[in-house]
């Protein structure tokens, strides 16, 4: 047979956020014949799904091509259908009406007749007639990828792209399924490229097998030619002479790239850790169950943490001000906090005696929604000025409240900033109250708020239980802002600064390792464990490693919803921004000296030392005034001509602060 598809010397470099290279995949060749099936196989990094993205047509090689069937593939195409790990399908359609989706665009030449036998063909095909007419929510989880691959199959492809597509279903349903996919490709003769981590699964289902090397500059490192008869069924496949020799092959591949990215790992971190000894070895470091919580998870998981001499137990904490007590009293060494929280304990904000704390890192940049009550879309609700509408009606009853997390977070800052850009003006047309964040979606259902500001996995919950919608993103507010920091006392920090500068290397390490996309599901799959987020991933993939959905009826996706591994270093003009904020609405007094609160808030010396050794890049403060989304400006270079502009300011210049003398004239109280 010629040559079906050429993967054509393909390399893909991605530029980073600091305008580095990075170079995913180099030079991949290999040629496919129609009607082989063949499986990509490697560890986590390797490329395997940039490969096949380039594939799909979704995204492009810097060098090569992909060549198919003698032309060169340059856009997504129906020759080239992708079935995802998560089936994707659409909850409110039917399995004849996922289906349909895809005849009906593709084959809309067709009769309606002929795209109803074709629609009812599939379904035979893949065993489903009995559940034509279920819904997703009605069916299993191997029936709903059995759905994914008849819609695929509908439209006849060229050839089927699947990304790990049996990954989550268990042992027996996924035996089935490999069975019925082997069956109906030999049947159709269609060509086939599957992602997989499952050795056993790629021998039994494929023709070759690559095997690429570790990222970066991944590269093929083996092609093994699968030389079992054909049909195959698993038992039969097992007990043939040649099977444990391939399998040993690929494992003996796959275990040496283990151990060169083990000695890359042993090499880095001798390289790194230069300071000295660890002070102290064996921390409690606090968190809050969000999906923003990943870095500290990751450097738990991967390794990160003891990679630099440090025993962590995460302690996961019940709510923001349960965590901000666990740093002042010292239970805690070092937490993940709300952007303003460092500036709240330092100031002693809502009466309590003030704690210097100081901030090393940015963790993590976006990821919060604000979403309303199903109840407030039904009545025409969709924008600011629906809302204030709405909201206007209890003008002379009482004030409806919207949930947030903490006074000093970047969810009540922003909030506040939008109702007010909409001339909706917090504490006197509406109430903004502190709800822990897994409580929001009960007290939006039990009608005590009309919608909250949050981070995730709390706005998809409410959008897929049909409770509410997510009326605006952060990215519609500030894109790119900071949202959670690492925070420590300033005398703790001072006592350890070896035991600061590892705990700020360990997680600027994850948090690098969360930010590439292709890493993003392993991470997804982390966070759903039991002793972190302990949710289905489905409430945790939504615009972290996939579309983000805004209601039932509409997605949208952007891959900047949620950043870890961008612009870590923290940044003065954006605390001072939260600061003008935290004065704006009365939590605290603006200092005089602010630019002396500020330098003494951001320990940038230990991140820039982290960067160096982990041969990060160290990026200028960029003091260009801060532009939001609707217009307004923040110059910090005069912040207070800023802070008399903003509308509805409670902002006076009569007090002073001083944190190195731990002393304020005037203390906020605040209403919880």
């Amino acid at each position: 047979m010629s040559t079906f598809l050429e993967i054509d010397h393909v390399s893909r470099i991605f530029k980073t956020k600091n305008g580095q290279p990075y170079v995913a995949v180099k030079d991949v060749y290999f040629e496919m014949k129609e009607g082989e099936f063949v499986s990509i196989i490697g560890h986590s990094g390797c490329g395997k799904s940039t490969v096949l993205n380039i594939l799909s047509g979704l995204d492009k090689a810097t060098e090569g091509g992909i060549v198919l069937e003698g032309r060169e593939v340059r856009e997504p195409g129906p020759d080239r259908m992708l079935v995802f790990q998560n089936h994707s399908l659409l909850p409110w359609l039917t399995v004849r009406q996922n289906i349909g989706l895809a005849v009906n665009r593709v084959l809309k030449d067709l009769s309606k007749e002929e795209r109803s036998r074709i629609i009812q063909e599939n379904i035979d095909l893949v065993g489903l007639g009995h559940a034509a007419d279920k819904y997703p929510k009605e069916i299993s989880g191997g029936m709903k990828q059995r759905v994914g691959i008849a819609r695929a199959l509908s439209i006849k492809p060229k050839i089927l792209l699947l990304d790990e597509p049996f990954g989550a279903l268990d042992a027996l349903t996924r035996g089935r399924l490999q069975e019925k996919l082997m069956e109906i490709c030999a049947e159709s003769k269609i060509s086939a490229v599957m992602i997989t981590h499952d050795v056993d699964e790629a021998l039994l289902l494929s023709d070759r097998i690559i095997m690429m090397t570790n990222g970066p500059e991944a590269k093929i490192g083996q092609v093994l030619t699968v030389e079992l008869p054909h049909p195959r069924k698993k038992l039969e496949a097992v007990n043939h002479p040649n099977y444990y020799r391939l399998r040993g092959e690929v494992v003996n591949f796959l275990d040496r790239q283990k151990q060169i990215k083990l000695e890359r790992l042993k090499n880095k971190s001798m390289a790194a850790v230069s300071l000295g000894s660890i002070e102290k070895t064996n921390l409690t470091i606090g968190y809050i169950p969000l999906t923003d919580c990943a870095p500290f998870a990751i450097a738990q998981e991967k390794g990160f943490f003891a990679k630099y001499g440090l025993d962590v137990t995460l302690s996961k904490e019940n709510s923001w001000n349960d965590l901000a007590e666990g740093i002042r009293e010292g239970r805690l060494d070092a937490a993940q906090m709300v952007t303003g929280m460092p500036l709240a304990i330092t100031m002693g904000m809502g009466s309590k005696i003030p704690v210097p704390v100081v901030t090393s890192l940015t963790l993590s940049r976006n990821g919060n929604a604000i979403t309303l009550g199903k109840k407030l879309q039904d009545e025409g609700v969709h924008d600011l000025a629906s809302l204030k509408a709405y909201i206007s009606k209890f003008k002379d009853a009482y004030n409806p409240a919207i949930g947030m997390v903490h006074h000093a977070s970047m969810h009540n800052l922003l909030l506040r900033h939008w109702l007010a850009s909409g001339a909706i003006e917090p504490d006197k047309d509406v109430d903004v109250i502190v709800i822990p964040p897994p409580q929001m979606v009960s007290n939006l259902m039990a009608n005590n708020i009309i919608g909250y500001c949050v981070g995730e996995p709390w706005n998809v919950r409410a959008v897929h239980d049909n409770v509410g919608f997510v009326v605006a993103t952060d990215l519609d507010i500030w894109r790119g802002h900071p949202e959670k920091v690492l925070g420590v006392r300033k005398d703790w920090a001072e006592q350890y600064p070896n035991t600061h500068l590892a705990v700020v290397k360990a997680l600027l390490e994850a948090s690098q390792f969360c930010e590439p996309l292709e890493n993003r599901d392993e991470v997804v799959l982390t966070l759903s464990k039991a002793n972190y987020l302990n949710l289905d991933p489905i409430y945790i993939r939504p615009g972290f490693a996939g579309p983000y959905r805004v209601s039932t009826m509409e997605a949208k996706y952007d891959q900047d919803f949620c950043q870890f591994g961008v612009n870590n270093m923290p940044s003065r003009k954006e605390h001072l921004w939260v600061l003008a904020q935290m004065a704006r609405w009365g939590l605290v007094d603006f200092p005089e000296n602010h630019a002396e609160v500020i330098y003494n808030l951001l320990a940038t010396n230990v991140y820039q030392q982290a960067a160096k050794e982990l041969e990060l890049p160290i990026a200028e403060e960029d003091k260009s005034p801060i532009v939001l989304a609707d217009g307004s400006i923040f110059d910090p270079t005069d912040p207070i001509s800023s802070l008399r502009s903003m509308p509805y300011s409670k902002f006076t210049e009569a007090s002073y602060f001083d944190p190195l003398k731990g002393f304020a004239t005037k203390k906020v109280a605040i209403r919880q």
